[in-house]
Order: structure tokens, then C-alpha cells, then sequence
């Protein structure tokens, strides 16, 4: 068995895959610690053990991410190689969901845009909105930055109690615009607002933001599907907010299976022993 293992370093979290000859993805796993270099043996240990793989096995090791940087010699002796992250990104989602032509959308502490298409795969701008964002307003407001308690309270939110709707300022539908599109988020907020309504509101802002960035970046380019990777495309809120702005732009955001593993997919697909097309 010979099997290239892609790993996308945090600098706390390390996401690992591996791929076999056949381009299978085998058991992708993550884990945390408190420094990229004991996340990413960790992660690989673990990985091994986890999957009954031999070292033998590895025909080379391909590494990715910010906590690459913090990693100088080959792991455990194996051929080990940096890829180069944005091509990462789009080859990761190119692999997941066949598409040749789209805006990969990696949805991290920030997010950043790389637009795949005939002409390959480029880093195209990001904004600084994501996850990090999440946590930072989530500590502040509601005194937790834990995403899946964030998520939780969000999910008992009323987004209406938050954000001032078309509906709250016109009696009809504007051109292009339902009664239900934000005409202004956590534009109709109270003080005494519930930890409920807050969650989801600062949940809509950072998906939403990062959506309409999304679409924003690709006018003129003729592209309408647009990839989202990232940790936080597993808030379940994504669907409903993506969802609306699929109707309302005439648009199709896809979150591939694995879709916060796509970056340590793509690394591995940059291994020359696959021979992956850029």
C-alpha cells in the first residue's frame, strides 16, 4: 500500500488525510493542541495508528497551512514536501466536487478567495471576516468563544428580533429584494436583546459577509458556483443563509463532503507522485 498524507497545520489545529494510488480520501481526523508542531505529530501519529498504517506505507508526506512554517525537517525520515496553500484550496475543492470553473471560498479565522478556472488556480483577495471574527464578537457579547455553544444558542435565535428586514421598512418587496433580505444587520437590536438572538446575529453577519464578498469578487467573471472549505462550514446556519442568497443572486454556493478537510486534500494531490493537473 502506498499512500500520500496531506496535512493542513493550525497553528493549534491540524487537519490530516490520506490518499491512496487509486485517489481515494482515507478517514480524515482532527486535533487540537497548543502548538502546531505537537498538533501536527500528534495528528500523524494518531493517524497512523488509527488507520493500522506503517510507515512503509507513506510514500510521502505533503505539508500545508500558517504551521507549516514552524516545521523544518522530514517527519519521522519520510519525503516531506510544503504545497503551496491557495493551490491547495482549489484543488482540494476542484476533487470534491468536479467542478472546472469556481470560487473556492476557505472559511477560516479569515477568509480567502481563490478563483479556479481555464486559466488555473489563483488567490484572488479575502477579507478579514471569519471564525476568528465568530469567537472574537461570541467572548465579547455572550462571554464564550466556543463555537459549538455559539451554535447552539443560534439556533434557539430569532434572526428578526437582530436584523431590520425589507419588511421592516417597506410593505412591499423592493426590485430584487424579498420582504425577508437584511436591509441592515443587528440594525434592530435592543440592549436587553437575548444571548439567543445575539449568537445568531453575529453567526448571520460573519456567513453572511463572507457570502456577499463572494459573490462580489467573481462580477465580471461569468462565475456562479462558489466552494466554501473551512471549519466553518459546518455551522448549520450556513444552509439556511446561503440558501436565500442562492435565490435572491441567482448563485450555488456547494459544501463539498469533507469540506473542512479540502485544503489538506489538496496538499496531498500536490504530491508528484500523483501527478495532479494545476
Amino acid at each position: 500500500m502506498s499512500i500520500i498524507i496531506g496535512i493542513d497545520v493550525g497553528i493549534s489545529t491540524t487537519k490530516i488525510v490520506g490518499i491512496n494510488k487509486d485517489g481515494k480520501v482515507i478517514s480524515p481526523i482532527r486535533i487540537k493542541a497548543t502548538d502546531p508542531v505537537t498538533s501536527l505529530y500528534g495528528a500523524f501519529g494518531k493517524y497512523l495508528h488509527d488507520n493500522k498504517i506503517k510507515l512503509t506505507d507513506v510514500a510521502r508526506v505533503m505539508l500545508t497551512g500558517v504551521g507549516s512554517a514552524y516545521i523544518d525537517n522530514p517527519i519521522y525520515g519520510l519525503p516531506t514536501t510544503k504545497a503551496e496553500e491557495f493551490i491547495a484550496d482549489g484543488l482540494g475543492a476542484k476533487y470534491q466536487t468536479n467542478l472546472d470553473s469556481m470560487i473556492v471560498v476557505s472559511m477560516g479565522t479569515g477568509t480567502s478567495l481563490v478563483q479556479c478556472d481555464k486559466e488555473g488556480i489563483r488567490h484572488i483577495g479575502g477579507i478579514g471576516i471569519g471564525g476568528g471574527t465568530l469567537q472574537g464578537l461570541a467572548r465579547v457579547m455572550l462571554k464564550t468563544d466556543d463555537i459549538k455553544q455559539i451554535s447552539l444558542l443560534a439556533a434557539e435565535g430569532d434572526i428578526s428580533n437582530v436584523n431590520v428586514l425589507i419588511g421592516d421598512i417597506s410593505p412591499h418587496a423592493l426590485p430584487g429584494l424579498p420582504k425577508s433580505a437584511t436591509a441592515s444587520l443587528f440594525g434592530k437590536t435592543k440592549s436587553n436583546a437575548s444571548r439567543e438572538d445575539i449568537a445568531l446575529g453575529i453567526t448571520w453577519m460573519v456567513i453572511q459577509a463572507i457570502g456577499s464578498s463572494t459573490i462580489l469578487s467573481s462580477l465580471g467573471s461569468g462565475i456562479k458556483d462558489y466552494v466554501l472549505i473551512g471549519n466553518l462550514t459546518l455551522l448549520p446556519q450556513c444552509k439556511e443563509v446561503y440558501t436565500s442568497m442562492e435565490k435572491l443572486y441567482n448563485v450555488r454556493f456547494h459544501i463539498p463532503k469533507h469540506s473542512e478537510f479540502c485544503t489538506a486534500i489538496g496538499a496531498a494531490l500536490q504530491a508528484p507522485e500523483l501527478a495532479i493537473e494545476k
